[in-house]
């Protein structure tokens, strides 16, 4: 069964940085477009960050310029640095796996407060 596994979620006073993971299993990873979105509380969810199989990045106009997304083939994971933390990127963050089917994570909390 294709899994997902987020980490490194937590919680960050404002102007700190945390670093995202999404480990990929039972997936032909390297052909798969990887993507982060994430979902305030409230909100619809929405993309923050996308990398495809060659490298090709792209980003929410609200993350970029602080935020990373980068892959590791090898280890089939996928990251999203995170500099520069606000309260508005309080949300639950998901990972995203697209290649002729879409996957899920499960979702792992993003909390900026003081």
């Amino acid at each position: 069964q294709v899994q997902l596994v987020e980490s490194g979620g937590g919680l960050v006073q404002p102007g700190g940085s945390l670093r995202l993971s999404c480990t990929a299993s039972r997936i032909a990873f390297t052909f798969y477009t990887m993507r982060w979105y994430r979902q305030a509380p409230g909100k619809q969810r929405e993309l923050a960050a996308s990398i495809t199989p060659g490298g090709t990045t792209n980003y929410a106009v609200s993350v970029k310029g602080r935020f990373t997304i980068s892959r590791d083939n090898a280890k089939h994971t996928m990251y999203l640095q995170m500099n520069s933390l606000k309260p508005e990127d309080t949300a639950v963050y998901y990972c995203n796996a697209e290649w002729k089917i879409s996957y899920w994570g499960q979702g792992t909390q993003v909390t900026v407060s003081s």
